[in-house]
């Protein structure tokens, strides 16, 4: 196996440098050297969406990267969305909606509705679709999922400002 090297990234606003096997997964390295198991693996192909993470502001299956590809980026994964144990919006319309069921995918399913309303404030439903398109869920059957992004859409517009969103 090949040598280790030295991989410095930033996960959820917190500067890490660790020892990893250059072609370790991006997946594993936040799993296990980083203790973030929020993260999860589904498939390992790249095609359940449960690993998503956001690497500088791209939405990546992080069980495709390699480890090395990380250096120097900054990431995001569904532990770095809450702050002092305060849910976002976004995470809260889950709960309320019913969005999360078993909880294989919805750290999956979280980051991809991140990405899409930190683009766009006020999606489709198709728009919203689309956005969770990558993402398997076998519990919900998506219409709970779909009408969690919709509320948590609406809540961020209408979110007084300086409210944690």
């Amino acid at each position: 196996m090949s040598e280790k090297s030295v991989l410095s990234f930033t996960l959820n606003g917190k500067i890490k440098s660790l020892n990893v096997h250059p072609m370790a997964r991006l997946l594993d390295v936040i799993r296990e050297e980083c203790a973030s198991t929020g993260t999860k693996e589904g498939c390992g192909e790249g095609e359940c969406g449960a690993c998503n993470v956001i690497i500088d502001g791209s939405l990546v299956n992080s069980c495709l990267i390699p480890a090395i590809q990380a250096e120097g980026c900054d990431i995001l994964t569904v532990e770095g969305l809450a702050t002092n144990s305060q849910l976002t919006l976004l995470q809260q319309a889950f709960w309320d909606m019913g969005g999360a069921q078993c909880g294989i995918c919805t750290p999956g399913m979280l980051l991809s509705a991140h990405a899409l309303l930190t683009n766009n404030s006020e999606p489709t439903e198709t728009e919203i679709r689309t956005a969770l398109a990558g993402n398997l869920c076998r519990c919900t059957g998506y219409v709970k999922i779909v009408e969690a992004v919709q509320k948590a859409a609406s809540d961020l517009r209408n979110a007084p400002q300086g409210e944690p969103k």
